[in-house]
């Protein structure tokens, strides 16, 4: 029988600008590039793409720890998304990420040369490749300035009364979530935001997934057990 349905909402911020190591995982896991072609692309972005009146680096410098933005940076990516998406999907001020360990901190974090520039507008120029680790740059850059996002979240505990000859009652837990402010989803994609969580790994017990109408104290039917030893 269904024993609780726990109902909540948290707020999911986004993740910061690349560093190379955080490109280098996301080229590989979107796209399935080896770490010396996502930089041996990103090096093409950097040094520079001729966009018609000479070349024009797309990018910041790749080699860099820390997920600093400058205000300038900032500013620019505020202006994009109150124009493209609206005040709602403005944080009242720049979210500032810190980084981790050690580091220099001497550049940037990855991110475009003009927030502006988006990949619509560089699509010509560069060849299929180029033009995805570019997309995710931007997008990336872009998303790490926006509002959280919002998500509802439903849990259905399950109470399984002991089968013949068993006396272990189990509890099974299941949860599903629904987006009900995109935030910096809006740029991302939803699938997206699925590829990066396939690294987070859920509390013990719980399931994500669709979730059918449930009600505490609703009796379940009984379909199949399946047992595994890991």
């Amino acid at each position: 029988k269904v024993a609780q349905i726990v109902r909540r909402e948290i707020s999911k911020r986004p993740q910061p600008s690349f560093i190379t190591s955080t490109l280098q995982q996301a080229g590989s896991r979107f796209f399935g590039f080896a770490p010396a072609r996502t930089m041996k692309l990103a090096q093409k972005l950097y040094e520079g793409v001729d966009l018609g009146s000479g070349a024009v680096g797309l990018i910041t410098y790749m080699r860099t720890d820390s997920p600093a933005i400058s205000k300038e940076a900032q500013q620019a990516a505020r202006a994009l998304i109150a124009e493209k998406f609206g005040a709602d999907y403005l944080p009242d001020s720049p979210p500032v990420y810190r980084s981790r360990g050690n580091a220099q901190e001497a550049h940037e974090a990855i991110r475009p040369t003009e927030a502006a520039r988006t990949p619509e507008d560089v699509a010509a120029f560069l060849d299929p490749e180029e033009l995805k680790l570019y997309r995710l740059i931007w997008q990336r850059f872009v998303a790490s300035q926006m509002a959280n996002a919002r998500i509802a979240q439903r849990t259905a505990e399950v109470e399984a009364v002991p089968p013949p000859g068993k006396t272990s009652t189990y509890l099974f837990r299941a949860t599903a979530s629904e987006v009900t402010f995109p935030g910096y989803m809006k740029v991302m994609g939803f699938e997206a935001e699925k590829k990066e969580k396939e690294d987070e790994p859920l509390a013990e017990g719980e399931e994500e997934g669709a979730l059918p109408p449930l009600n505490e104290g609703e009796s379940l039917e009984h379909l199949e057990w399946l047992e595994s030893r890991k």
